[in-house]
């Protein structure tokens, strides 16, 4: 039996993607004889790897905007005048246009497939960047903040989801760090080349991610998975083909592919009274639970204005620790990468929410003690330290769990995935700004 009559129990034709981008491997024609496509794909295979690498220059991006408010913080408020609240306005935008762009990721990765939203995702991208690097005031300022955010937006959703579709299930949890991992990779990025650069140069540095992922884009294959839901049954098992290598037997994956689409696409909505049975509610709540209480956690708080918070902890250099942070956050989110396939998503969980607890109490502590005590005492200086080393505990444990573990299952589990996000990028703005608004 056909893919086609499996897919469609009764409603009529499959959808058909209103744009797709084609790649290398795709026949020329649909009379190309099986031995022809074959040597196609042998001449032309490229890893699983490989593709998570091209795709990691999105959260590259993602991290780099993040990332852009800390080093530049006093030049831009110098050389365009702005006060403390307009510049903790600038950090917090680009996550009001994550909210938006996370609005519209799930359709736009629907209707033109993976690679065509993170083409789209990388336009407003290097347009918001470019606004920003010849920003004279406020508006082209915040205009290309938010600009940036649409295209982290719909990045952040579309990045982990193609990871998820194209990995084996043996490695799917480690190259779904990947995605967290590139974050923090882009944030040091931010925080090391801030120190050389000014804020000018930086942004315009920015869109070099973008530029260099949409050519690269070309190059690997779309989803399987999501080929597979277009009923583009040759482009479908090409794909997977190219990704799994030609000497492997993919005639199993195919087979669950193909029953996974079917079951889902006999039914295209869920009704909110359908949400009390446990196959839709609980999924739902672990992936939004994670998700929220993540950014909750304030840590895009602490990374946008890492430099300031060092700054009032005592430290004479500021931007070094700072970049220091960010490259220990690396090196964390590394060790997560490869353990997490090992040591299970739950275990990792509770080690680093219990770590990000008792560091989130040092810092508080430590913040709260110094009020009442003289600055030229020793007490002063030993609660500066004990906040420092607070603030890279609480980095070092949300990058161990917290970080990349709630992207990973949020990639794992598929219901309402593109609602989540909108759910969870709704609560950053607010997060972000109260953390700014609080420490200074």
């Amino acid at each position: 039996m056909s893919f086609r009559d499996d897919s469609e129990d009764g409603r009529g034709d499959i959808r058909k993607p209103f744009l797709h981008t084609g790649s290398w491997y795709r026949m020329s024609s649909r009379q190309s004889s099986m031995m022809g496509s074959s040597q196609a794909i042998r001449d032309n295979s490229i890893s699983v790897v490989a593709c998570v690498l091209i795709v990691a220059l999105g959260p590259i991006q993602f991290g780099f905007t993040s990332g852009y408010s800390s080093p530049t913080q006093a030049s831009i408020m110098a050389d365009l005048g702005l006060t403390v609240s307009e510049f903790s306005l600038f950090g917090s935008l680009s996550n009001v246009g994550a909210m938006v762009g996370a609005i519209a990721s799930g359709q736009i990765a629907e209707y033109i497939g993976r690679k065509g939203s993170l083409m789209i995702a990388a336009i407003p991208n290097i347009i918001g960047w470019l606004a920003i690097s010849f920003a004279k005031d406020t508006s082209f300022l915040y205009m290309g903040r938010l600009l940036e955010g649409f295209g982290v937006g719909i990045i952040s959703y579309t990045v982990p989801v193609y990871i998820a579709e194209i990995a084996p299930q043996n490695m799917r949890g480690a190259l779904g760090s990947v995605n967290q991992l590139s974050v923090t990779i882009g944030i040091m990025l931010a925080y090391l080349l801030g120190l050389f650069v000014e804020w000018r140069i930086l942004a315009v540095l920015g869109i070099l991610p973008c530029t260099i992922l949409i050519p690269g884009l070309f190059f690997i294959p779309e989803s399987p998975r999501w080929l597979a839901k277009m009923g583009m049954t040759e482009d479908f098992e090409s794909s997977l083909q190219v990704l799994r290598g030609f000497d492997t037997d993919i005639s199993v994956e195919v087979h669950e592919i193909k029953r996974a689409v079917a079951s889902t696409s006999r039914r295209t909505t869920i009704r909110f009274a359908e949400l009390k049975r446990k196959r839709y509610w609980f999924p739902l709540m672990v992936g939004i639970g994670l998700l929220i209480l993540q950014q909750l956690s304030g840590i895009n708080g602490v990374l946008f204005y890492s430099s300031n918070i060092f700054a009032t902890a005592g430290v004479k250099n500021s931007n070094v620790a700072t970049v220091g942070v960010g490259a220990i956050q690396v090196i964390a989110t590394g060790i997560t990468t490869w353990l997490v396939d090992r040591t299970g998503r739950r275990l990792l969980l509770i080690v680093s929410t219990s770590g990000m607890t008792i560091s989130l109490l040092i810092v508080a502590v430590s913040f709260f003690v110094k009020g009442f005590v003289p600055e030229d005492s020793s007490l002063y200086s030993i609660l500066g330290i004990l906040s420092v080393v607070g603030v890279v505990a609480m980095v070092v444990t949300f990058s161990l769990g917290m970080g990349p573990i709630p992207w990973v299952i949020m990639s794992e589990v598929q219901i309402f995935d593109y609602c989540l996000m909108a759910l969870l990028l709704s609560n950053l703005p607010f997060s972000s700004y109260l953390t700014r608004f609080y420490l200074l």
